[in-house]
């Protein structure tokens, strides 16, 4: 039996040091191939760190909803501002050049309805979201055509995993700043069997690394840090 690898993260927002703990749970995971799913730095206290920890990584990124907006200047925040300062222009330009889905096709496989593939936040647009008890209607509007065995995707950072006729969702939530009521971070793992050739996939939990996180947001120089730092810790949109 070969099993191939693939581990899915997303939503990093900036957070750096959520990031090393996410890299390092990965990294011991062996996995094969590693794909971050978008919102790489808008949020958090350290963009450029992101960036750095990225790119000096043998990994596939893919562009999310705020890195097209803060790559184009489309925010109109203190924090986008800021967020476009510490990144430069080079750093603009890499989020501009992302590209907008990734799909992981087996050497077995028989048809796309094999692969494994990975969005930001739908097939079409990075924008609308999957939601966990989203409808048939709605799921066909989102997803429709899409041929996979398993989409992966970020985006409203509520980890989950639904099966579907022939599809499994798999929601990978944040690294950054999840808003499922767990701080935890949370990452995908997709697993190819090349015997049964089929998919199984699971998430996987980090404890969050809170007092650091919030030393390094208080020294970043980030504005409106009390804001972002209540709303880091109560994990939630509301």
């Amino acid at each position: 039996m070969t099993n191939r690898k693939i581990a899915i993260i997303s939503d990093i927002h900036g957070f750096s040091l959520a990031l090393d703990r996410v890299l390092a749970d990965i990294d011991a995971a062996q996995v094969d191939e590693l794909i971050v799913a978008g919102d790489l730095v808008e949020t958090g206290p350290d963009p450029a760190g992101v960036l750095d920890r990225l790119q000096s990584r043998e990994c596939v990124v893919i562009q999310g909803n705020t890195d097209d907006a803060i790559a184009n200047s489309r925010l109109d925040s203190k924090l986008a501002t800021w967020t476009e300062k510490q990144i430069g222009k080079e750093g603009r330009q890499w989020l501009r050049d992302l590209p907008f889905s990734h799909r992981v096709r087996p050497v077995e496989a028989r048809s796309p309805w094999d692969d494994l593939l990975v969005v930001h936040a739908n097939p079409f647009d990075f924008l609308r979201a999957i939601e966990p008890e989203a409808g048939e209607h709605e799921l066909d509007e989102l997803i429709g055509g899409t041929e996979a065995a398993v989409l992966a995707f970020g985006h409203i950072h509520i980890a989950y995993i639904r099966e579907l006729s022939r599809m499994t969702l798999l929601d990978v939530s944040a690294v950054g700043n999840p808003k499922d009521g767990d701080l935890r971070s949370k990452w995908g793992l997709a697993t190819w069997d090349s015997d049964t050739l089929r998919w199984s996939v699971e998430l996987r939990y980090v404890d969050y690394p809170l007092a650091e996180t919030e030393a390094q947001m208080r020294a970043s120089g980030m504005p409106n840090v009390e804001k972002h730092l209540a709303k880091l810790k109560r994990a939630s949109y509301v």
